[in-house]
């Protein structure tokens, strides 16, 4: 059934299209991350009336990149929810799964804010100990936040919706670990660090802010956390290959993924541009 492989190229075909797919899948978490991204909208205004910059960019840039990236994170969730037997979809780890993820990114969402509001670095900020508690317990939030992918693979590994192949469930799965495992270690290692550069500092990437002056882990990291949606759709594209040819995708798609993000992140730590200035 193409209309549920196709994640998240296709939807079935019905009244309100995307939107209303996504709320039949997981109300919570559709709402959550669509309410996410309409924040983002003001705080982008914000940026053109409020003359205050921290690090050389607005102060509102980091809140709204983190809005698009939660809000992002929850709409994913809410989506492979549909791979998920209707049965189990309320099931306490399900369940218990969208609350953290709820619970956790507005954590993250309020102190990112607050901080901008007053000027202030919510990341890599000790500079008090009450930061320093703040900045630790974002970094727990962090995890959790990320650990959420873990029930959903278990879930769907065990008892995926009806009409899913399996190279496509393998897909999802593998999707979702390699988020929590990419995303938590490169995430927790960038933490360690005292800011998120490494070596010279110049120019940055336009939308993302990466570095161009020199190592940027954040890049890796971005690319950690988006294995949840960039393996899937690479078994969605293949799904019209035949099934050893899906396979065979699957496995050497995933593995590049893996070497891609790491050998960025090793070019990072040594203090390299990817994209010199």
């Amino acid at each position: 059934m193409m209309a549920s492989l196709a994640f998240p190229i296709a939807v079935r075909a019905r009244p309100g299209g995307l939107v209303a797919e996504l709320f039949d899948r997981q109300r919570t978490l559709a709402g959550y991350g669509i309410a996410l991204l309409f924040l983002a909208l003001p705080l982008l205004v914000l940026q053109l009336l409020d003359p205050r910059v921290l690090n050389g960019v607005s102060v509102w840039v980091k809140p709204v990149k983190f809005l698009v990236s939660v809000g992002v994170f929850s709409l994913t969730a809410a989506w492979f929810f549909g791979y998920v037997r209707p049965e189990r979809r309320r099931a306490w780890p399900m369940r218990a799964a969208t609350w953290m993820l709820v619970a956790m990114g507005s954590f993250e969402l309020l102190w990112i804010g607050w901080q901008a509001s007053q000027g202030l670095e919510s990341h890599f900020n000790t500079s008090t100990s009450f930061f320093a508690l703040m900045y630790a317990l974002m970094g727990v939030s962090a995890v959790l936040l990320l650990g959420t992918t873990i029930p959903l693979a278990w879930e769907i590994g065990r008892r995926p919706a009806p009409g899913l192949r399996p190279d496509f469930v393998a897909a999802v799965v593998v999707g979702l670990v390699l988020s929590f495992l990419l995303g938590g270690a490169l995430g927790g290692y960038m933490s360690a660090q005292t800011g998120h550069s490494v070596g010279a500092q110049g120019g940055h990437l336009p939308l993302f802010g990466w570095n161009r002056g020199g190592g940027d882990l954040r890049i890796a990291h971005f690319l950690g956390i988006h294995a949840e949606q960039a393996i899937p759709i690479l078994a969605a594209l293949a799904a019209p290959l035949a099934a050893r040819a899906r396979w065979l995708v699957l496995a050497g798609g995933g593995a590049s993924y893996v070497a891609v993000t790491l050998a960025i992140f090793a070019q990072a730590v040594a203090g390299r541009a990817l994209l010199p200035a």
